[in-house]
């Protein structure tokens, strides 16, 4: 028997929160030591999975099965393939930098760091899930606890009610952490009632013996029954993965939820969307995603476009930062959508380098925030002196955010890009390379006046320190993550394309 390493890695943060809950109450730095440990745990056996994993043999490896609920199909069924292995590393990547981020949480620092344990549980779960009832199970418990980590520990802006509608600006409390926190509970929510529906059709067409995703894929669904499911996965998923204009519980979230949060948030939870998509979506109604696929691409610009231009006209830094995770997402859509193999690569790939960039920027943010008590980014100015280190690290993060060559960004767009001109839709292509474009124009803006313009003449702006000890750890790891996929990107590519050609074949696509 093999040992079972996919739930060593979905299980340790689950412990790791128990242990905090039952024995490091009013012990702060127990709290952290076992979270960092945990994390690190998760890190180290992902590292190896990743290492250890048969690319020639491909397909799905280090199987886990056992019943839970027999009479209705229903088993502990764990596997990964390129896709869940490229993931789940980048999980354990952004968990182990969001530990370190959070050492600066002081307020409940136990039940932040349980809670935030048991979303990440719940992440894994999804990405080594091979029956859809236990997936579902684990997508929620990724989902819930989203709403205590921003309503408790996250912060509240100020929105100006106005405009014929700011009366219900006002009476919502839009701006404060409790509207975000319930407005992305509501959305997240109603997304799962889709995918749950979506489910249920196919387990009951099927002969409601199984929820088994591999004896699901053989069966022979109706033309129609397909249709009508994938657009119930691609509405369902869709929300957590941000499409527009279903999108709008994220930014108000990312703004709100506090920096390791945010770091989650981006940087995985919303690939869970994304994987749902391409895994149930074009895994189980082939017939559908080849229909529909012409809408998941048109929409996919949309939110290229239209995040980049929204990211473009904040005055907020997280609220750029968070706009930009709905264009970059749209890369992700467009890049599954061209239905070829360089895309639905590119797809995975901007999975992995947004995911690991948008945890930097957040990162950065939240540092900026802690000593300069501002995120205003016009009140802002000559930080590259007082924080040469963070001003470093953001400015990778943003050559990465806006395609430069020899960062993890590039490479996910260029083959994001490359589908959409070989796709039946090649005008995809001029909307995603604009895009790229905005990019630019609002990283190299925000990098120029907060950290390389003029020095502000704020007294509160003087003198402010750069990181410092633990702080560095998360900065440091991911950008040389990021710097390392883009050097050597056969490292990701390699292992996602296992899993492309595998669902290409299915979809009756392949070579």
């Amino acid at each position: 028997m093999e040992f079972p390493i996919l739930s060593l890695i979905t299980w340790t943060p689950f412990i790791a929160a128990l242990i905090i809950m039952a024995f490091a109450r009013h012990r702060p730095l127990m709290v952290r030591l076992v979270g960092t440990i945990g994390s690190s745990i998760t890190l180290v056996g992902s590292t190896w999975l990743y290492f250890a994993y048969d690319h020639a043999k491909a397909g799905y490896q280090f199987f886990e099965w056992f019943p839970l609920v027999p009479s209705l199909g229903i088993h502990y069924q764990l596997a990964v393939d390129g896709w869940g292995l490229v993931l789940v590393l980048l999980t354990a990547i952004i968990l182990f930098a969001g530990s370190f981020a959070s050492w600066t949480v002081k307020t409940r620092g136990q039940e932040f760091y349980a809670l935030l344990l048991l979303l990440v549980t719940g992440v894994f779960g999804v990405f080594v899930s091979l029956d859809l009832f236990v997936l579902f199970l684990f997508y929620e418990i990724a989902v819930l606890p989203m709403y205590l980590l921003i309503a408790i520990w996250g912060s509240s802006g100020e929105v100006l009610p106005q405009g014929v509608f700011g009366w219900a600006f006002k009476r919502t409390g839009v701006g404060t952490k409790e509207y975000a926190a319930m407005k992305l509970t509501l959305y997240l929510l109603l997304g799962s009632a889709f995918i749950l529906v979506g489910m249920l059709a196919l387990y009951t067409a099927a002969g409601s013996t199984t929820f088994s995703l591999l004896d699901l894929q053989q069966v022979k669904y109706s033309p129609a029954l397909q249709s009508w499911v994938f657009l119930f996965f691609y509405v369902g998923f869709g929300v957590l993965a941000g499409i527009f204009p279903l999108h709008t519980w994220s930014p108000d979230g990312h703004a709100s939820a506090p920096t390791a949060v945010s770091m989650l948030h981006a940087g995985v939870l919303m690939k869970l969307g994304a994987y749902g998509v391409l895994r149930l979506g074009f895994g189980l109604t082939p017939e559908g995603a080849l229909q529909w696929a012409w809408l998941v691409g048109s929409i996919a610009c949309i939110n290229i476009v239209y995040g980049a231009f929204s990211a473009m006209s904040q005055k907020d830094l997280k609220y750029v930062v968070a706009y930009s995770s709905v264009s970059h997402m749209g890369i992700v859509m467009l890049g599954m959508a061209t239905l070829t193999e360089q895309g639905i690569n590119g797809s995975v790939f901007q999975m992995v380098a947004h995911g690991i960039m948008t945890g930097l920027f957040f990162a950065l943010v939240g540092l900026v925030y802690e000593k300069a008590h501002s995120r205003e980014i016009f009140k802002m100015g000559g930080f590259a002196t007082m924080m040469p280190g963070i001003a470093t690290a953001f400015v990778v993060g943003g050559f990465s955010s806006l395609g430069l060559p020899g960062t993890a960004g590039f490479v996910a767009e260029f083959l994001a890009f490359l589908g959409a001109w070989q796709s039946a839709h090649s005008w995809w292509l001029f909307p995603g390379v604009t895009g790229a474009f905005l990019t630019a124009i609002y990283v190299l803006r925000v990098a120029k006046q907060i950290f390389f313009g003029p020095k502000s003449a704020d007294p509160h702006f003087q003198d402010l320190p750069d990181a410092k000890g633990t702080e560095w750890v998360a900065l440091v790891f991911l950008v040389c993550i990021l710097i390392l996929f883009g050097v050597f990107p056969m490292l990701m590519v390699k292992p996602i394309d296992t899993a492309t050609v595998a669902i290409l074949q299915h979809m009756g696509l392949g070579r």
